[in-house]
């Protein structure tokens, strides 16, 4: 029932009661409730008795029995603050989560919390360790282009798709020498552009495909 609340939408003990309520003839179809819908305390006694880390694992595990592993998926990996998890007067500071997304079933297949944004780069292989990447693409911003993330991906048997910027100086220098504006502007390799709105505003994309320069080759590995 409190799955089924939280999915739909409820935020407190209040309203997964009330859920419960409104929805008691579906619930009944997975369960008893002979006595009815539980009142939001003993709904939040009950859900507090439970381990986070094991009810995580039952939840990724449910999630993969969902949904079929397909090699040409991309799981993008990110990582959000939850609004309004920052509380300063009882001394709580935000949640940052990093989660895995399949786009191909537009679903979250994992996820972990981490205190800070710069706890992302040790949080990533504790997802990767989580997931099935056999065979997919995995995609991260440029918080994540590190050489042991990568590394792992491979050895998980997946390839990745990483952002560099200023944070990889040497290796965001070669990519800038490399390919320039006018590169860009009229690309010498295969390429492809896609052009959409986001945000307010209009994005073009341009993905370039050529084998690894010989720049680059100090910045490659097996």
């Amino acid at each position: 029932m409190t799955i089924f609340a939280v999915i739909s939408g409820a935020e407190s003990w209040e309203d997964i009661e009330d859920f419960g309520e409104t929805h008691l003839d579906f619930l009944k179809q997975y369960g008893d409730f002979e006595n009815g819908i539980p009142v939001h305390d003993t709904i939040a006694r009950v859900v507090s008795c439970i381990s986070p880390a094991k009810f995580h694992e039952c939840f990724i595990n449910w999630m993969r029995d969902c949904h079929s592993s397909d090699d040409k998926d991309v799981i993008a990996i990110d990582g959000k603050t939850l609004r309004h998890s920052y509380d300063k007067s009882r001394r709580r500071g935000a949640i940052h989560v990093i989660s895995a997304f399949s786009t191909m079933h537009s679903l979250v297949i994992g996820q972990i919390k981490t205190d800070k944004k710069s706890n992302e780069i040790t949080a990533i292989p504790e997802l990767l360790n989580m997931l099935d990447i056999k065979g997919k693409i995995i995609t991260t911003d440029a918080m994540g282009c590190q050489k042991d993330i990568a590394e792992k991906i491979q050895k998980q048997g997946g390839d990745y798709l990483f952002a560099v910027k200023g944070n990889q100086g040497r290796l965001n220098k070669a990519f800038e020498e490399k390919f320039p504006l006018k590169e860009l502007n009229n690309p010498e390799h295969d390429s492809y552009a896609i052009s959409e709105k986001s945000h307010g505003r209009e994005e073009t994309r341009l993905h370039i495909v050529c084998d690894v320069p010989d720049e680059l080759i100090d910045f490659t590995f097996e």
